[in-house]
């Protein structure tokens, strides 16, 4: 069946760190058309909203070639994207992210929440982590756009393609099985060349709150490069840390898909 790979993965659409994010490798890439895949710099944004409207783009054009698009990753609301639909927010500028993240550091968490709080109640009131990724953005939102957030998500939503449409498999190995993949994953990209993938990204000098910089590994890694801490303590960290993200995967496709 001729066909083309989508990738759904919210860290593998950049090309900085192919092997820290597992990416197919070049070989895997010739066997076959593989889309999104490390198209976007490392400091961009890749929100659920700019991989959709992208990630539809390549779904009707494989449609048009006669190719079966097959969508895969692990970031569920890119997934859930596709039969539910998302909000349509414009896009932030850059400029207006940057006083955006300038008012949280010079307001602090509590004065900036509760300035937010004043601006999108409704924000608040569903929201059960408030954490700093997550403030910043309903801010931004409403800084560059004069609406907030709430207002854009209560807007009708029309979902891309009808359920039937697609298809949904999930795969899922028993848990133990996976940690130990978990593990032992980490070791091979150290193996493969991960410490000198992070070593070049921090000459970036990038700011921590961009996507890039959230990918596991690239602190702990980044620590350890800094001195803070041992080669052994950070693989350590990144093992935890991969295994309790699959863990939070595994139980949010179980009640969201």
């Amino acid at each position: 069946m001729p066909s083309v790979i989508i990738n759904a993965d919210s860290q593998q659409v950049y090309s900085d760190l192919r092997i820290l994010t597992a990416r197919p490798t070049h070989e895997e890439e010739a066997l076959i058309p593989h889309k999104l895949y490390g198209t976007m710099a490392a400091n961009e944004h890749c929100s659920a909203g700019v991989w959709l409207r992208y990630a539809k783009m390549e779904i009707d054009w494989a449609r048009t070639q006669g190719l079966t698009p097959i969508v895969v990753g692990g970031t569920g609301l890119y997934i859930k994207a596709l039969t539910n639909g998302i909000a349509e927010i414009p896009d932030i500028d850059e400029s207006v992210r940057a006083q955006a993240i300038s008012d949280y550091e010079a307001m602090g968490k509590e004065a900036f929440s509760e300035r937010l709080r004043a601006i999108d109640p409704a924000f608040f009131e569903r929201l059960k982590v408030f954490d700093k990724q997550r403030l910043i953005r309903a801010y931004e939102v409403w800084l560059g756009s004069g609406k907030n957030l709430s207002w854009w998500q209560k807007r009708e939503v029309i979902p891309p393609y009808s359920a039937d449409e697609i298809e949904i498999i999930k795969i899922e190995l028993p848990r133990e099985e996976i940690y130990k993949r978990c593990d032992d994953r980490f070791l091979k990209m150290l193996d493969m060349g991960a410490l000198e993938e992070v070593t070049q990204l921090t000459t970036l000098h990038l700011p921590d709150n961009l996507p890039i910089m959230k990918t596991i590994g690239v602190r702990e890694l980044a620590n350890y490069l800094n001195g803070e801490v041992s080669l052994a303590e950070a693989i350590e960290k990144c093992q935890t840390a991969t295994r309790h993200y699959a863990k939070r995967q595994m139980t949010w496709f179980r009640h969201q898909l």
